[in-house]
């Protein structure tokens, strides 16, 4: 899909995929909003259908201004081939339901997003597909839930809310000793922290509407296929049409003609367009977010009305040591959780803020926070929430790349009004 990358990280963000010279000297893509594209012959469609040529047909299938955002991930990630989709949940969707069919099973790790959580603890279990939740750090438990039915291995970079940081280089030697690939959901970290590929992981993910767009106006999500697994016929054995057809990009081709355009998974050229206009200042971005975050979690450590501070970049958290490895020192994400009296008194907290927002996202370059026991797990039983760390004295923050000062300011005041 695209040439090595010989730029460093920052020149990657701005250049990666761009064509100014087919696009009359635009520095930006077009956007085409167009339902469909016209092919001169007959035989031209044909061949496009047949995945002979790679023209466009439909937007459904594929679209110029989305291509041009897969090439840029792709290059981010070190990938072979993506697909963007509507949302980060119909990548984690569609890749799953790509690798398995009913009866089989998978492992993941216990400290999920909460779509995630409910889509694989729930609704899969309608289709006869069981997930094997486990603590994502303890790669004894990882290990000993595979089994002969099992088709993959599903982690998150950061845990969203636990903050668990999982070592994606062994995750990634055990899941292959066992003839399965590792899919890993780099959301938190983005490709500026992480990059799974590199780590041994076989296929990324990404909710493309958090740290990538970082502006909060465009929803999306992305798979990126790393192509190095070999998809063997005795655990996967509906692959080999789609080997045939693609070889190393098997994967990819599977799940856009089964899943995506069958789901109606699209990304709107529109949302690709904005997406891209954020992912130009990624890089900063990211340092001016992990610098923030852990500043704010040492200011937090210092309050009083403050419990406890769940923050990898911690020394004295169980995850610091991988984190600090696994992310080359580059910092520790920027969400972070922390602990006041009671519920009560995080509702009096979120109402006392002025400069923070209060709302159901992350990845912003805005900083966010949410109360997730009252709000996203308030249908979650006790001993779901107990098991997922969601906590009734929980504050969930997001941390913004304002000036640290006026974040720190911001939340001293609203914690002095308890």
């Amino acid at each position: 899909m695209h040439s090595p990358a010989k730029h460093r990280f920052h020149t990657q963000v701005i250049h990666a995929g761009q064509k100014p010279a087919e696009w009359q000297g635009a520095t930006l893509p077009p956007i085409y909003q167009t339902a469909s594209h016209r092919h001169a012959t007959a035989e031209n469609m044909s061949s496009t259908f047949s995945g002979k040529t790679t023209d466009h047909i439909y937007m459904r299938l594929t679209n110029p201004t989305n291509r041009v955002l897969e090439e840029k991930l792709c290059c981010l990630e070190g990938g072979k081939g993506a697909v963007v989709m509507a949302s980060g949940m119909a990548a984690v969707t569609n890749t799953c339901l790509a690798l398995l069919r009913a009866g089989d099973e998978f492992v993941a790790g216990n400290s999920l997003f909460m779509s995630t959580y409910l889509l694989f603890s729930g609704v899969f279990q309608k289709f006869g597909i069981t997930a094997r939740l486990v603590d994502p750090t303890r790669l004894d438990e990882l290990a000993g839930a595979i089994n002969d039915k099992t088709r993959l291995v599903f982690l998150e970079t950061i845990g969203n809310p636990k903050m668990d940081v999982p070592d994606l280089a062994r995750a990634a030697e055990i899941a292959h000793a066992h003839d399965i690939p590792l899919v890993v959901d780099n959301t938190l970290a983005s490709p500026y922290l992480c990059r799974p590929l590199e780590l041994g992981a076989d296929v990324v993910l990404h909710s493309t509407t958090k740290y990538l767009s970082g502006h909060g106006a465009a929803t999306g999500g992305v798979v990126i296929d790393g192509g190095r697994f070999v998809w063997g016929a005795r655990k996967f054995p509906d692959f080999k049409a789609f080997i045939d057809r693609k070889g190393e990009l098997a994967l990819l081709d599977k799940i856009w003609r089964e899943q995506h355009i069958n789901f109606g998974t699209t990304q709107a050229p529109w949302h690709s367009y904005l997406t891209m206009l954020g992912l130009d200042t990624l890089a900063l971005r990211m340092e001016r977010h992990l610098a923030n975050a852990a500043a704010v979690a040492q200011f937090l450590l210092k309050q009083k009305e403050v419990t406890w501070v769940n923050f990898p970049g911690l020394a004295d958290h169980p995850c610091h040591t991988v984190a600090q490895k696994q992310f080359q020192g580059l910092g520790f994400g920027a969400l972070l959780t922390f602990g006041l009296k009671d519920q009560d008194a995080c509702f009096r907290f979120i109402n006392n803020l002025k400069l923070i927002y209060h709302l159901a996202n992350l990845g912003d370059c805005k900083t966010l926070v949410i109360h997730p026991y009252s709000s996203q797990y308030l249908s979650f039983t006790e001993e779901t929430r107990a098991n997922l760390s969601i906590l009734p004295n929980m504050i969930r923050l997001s941390v913004g790349i304002e000036a640290v000062e006026d974040i720190c300011e911001d939340i001293q005041q609203a914690l002095a009004a308890l």
